[in-house]
């Protein structure tokens, strides 16, 4: 009998992972997977970055390289941040494999068995397995289209969550939730987390993705408003907006807790892939990023326009859904006595397969909701996944 950590029993698998296998079919219409479509990956750019680079920075790019990551990524990862005023003259910058390594290294860093840890939901199901790795207790509140219900919230803190060391957050075009935060609910949020002894995880995968202008001034981080009402610790991806194969993201935050997070990140890879930050680095240097983020956004918008006036089109009246203002997902809320894991079956067997919710429920319970990511799935078949739903659905009713 092999006796397994009590770490380890903390671990569940992710409906996400199991769709994949089902979602290479080529029968099957999938909305599962929270990622880009291969054809938009800037293959030519990175082809021409390559290709222009010396033999000695190629070179270095197969090396091993220092844990805070590739000097040159920092400085140019820097500047980027600046553009978004972000405080990186008073911050550090911490490369990392994506934002959830990002995540699990904060964990690791603040949490011990049984410490309370406060998170959406429904939130990320790779936040919540990192926190869950480290034994923590953690209590999900709920949403609405504006962000963290603040009366939840507070009721958490004075009662089953009172001493929580960590508050988890992806306010800008939420996964799974697809909604952005209001301003006026991130002040609120800040104003009352003042002078608490918590850590803010403000965690930005997906914020270069609005669709429309005028929402732009909707993803300016709270990590900005100066000085920090508490410890914000800022993570982002080059995963959403560059490529998941990247694997690179980034923690900003204090010098403090840099320190101690380049030991931790030490102990788990020593250093993230030298060779893909030779490539980000250039990409940003060279200018490459703002027009490539530009042509992905009016891309997301039209996916998510064909997504949405499909759900107008088929859905019956009892589905409710917030219409995304960026990003990749759609989250569908149906009535309280519908379990979407009949929905997926039924679908599955149509031909077109999505994400439950109860994958999202740091619990693991509510379950009558799903998931529809528009980024993945070719144009000309979101229409026909969705009718595919959408009569699944209508057969549970």
């Amino acid at each position: 009998m092999v006796d397994f950590s009590k770490c380890v029993s903390e671990m569940r698998t992710s409906e996400i992972r199991d769709l994949m296998s089902v979602a290479i079919r080529p029968d099957i219409i999938t909305f599962a997977g929270g990622m880009p479509n291969n054809d938009l990956f800037p293959v030519k750019e990175i082809d021409e970055i390559y290709n222009g680079l010396d033999d000695s920075v190629k070179k270095e790019g197969f090396q091993y390289g220092p844990t805070p990551g590739y000097p040159p990524l920092i400085e140019s990862l820097r500047e980027y941040l600046r553009s978004k005023n972000l405080p990186v003259d008073t911050n550090d910058i911490l490369i990392t494999a994506g934002s959830l390594q990002a995540i699990n290294i904060i964990a690791k860093l603040f949490i011990n068995p049984g410490d309370k840890v406060i998170t959406e939901n429904p939130c990320f199901i790779g936040g919540t397995s990192a926190f869950k790795s480290y034994q923590a207790d953690i209590t999900g509140v709920p949403l609405d289209a504006d962000g963290i219900i603040m009366e939840e919230l507070k009721r958490a803190m004075e009662n089953e969550a009172k001493g929580a060391k960590i508050l988890y957050l992806s306010p800008y075009f939420h996964n799974p939730a697809g909604i952005i935060y209001s301003r006026q609910r991130k002040e609120q949020l800040l104003a009352y987390l003042k002078g608490k002894e918590i850590i803010l995880i403000e965690d930005d995968p997906y914020g270069e993705l609005y669709f429309n202008p005028e929402d732009e001034a909707l993803t300016v981080p709270m990590k900005t408003i100066q000085p920090e009402p508490v410890p914000i610790c800022y993570t982002g991806s080059f995963s959403k907006i560059l490529g998941p194969g990247m694997r690179l993201g980034w923690l900003l935050a204090s010098p403090e807790i840099i320190n101690k997070a380049q030991l931790a990140k030490q102990s788990m890879d020593a250093c993230s892939s030298t060779f893909t930050q030779v490539l980000a680095d250039q990409f940003l240097r060279q200018g490459k990023m703002k027009p490539y983020v530009e042509r992905l956004r009016k891309i997301y918008a039209r996916r998510m326009k064909i997504m949405n006036d499909s759900l107008l089109k088929n859905m019956p009246p009892e589905a409710k859904w917030v219409v995304p203002k960026g990003g990749f997902y759609i989250w569908i809320t149906l009535p309280e006595n519908i379990d979407a894991k009949e929905i997926l079956k039924e679908s599955m067997a149509r031909g077109a397969i999505f994400v439950i919710g109860k994958t999202f429920d740091p619990l693991g319970k509510k379950n009558n909701t799903l998931r529809l990511a528009f980024s993945h799935t070719p144009e000309n078949e979101i229409e026909r996944g969705v009718k595919i739903i959408a009569e699944a659905l209508k057969a549970r009713l």
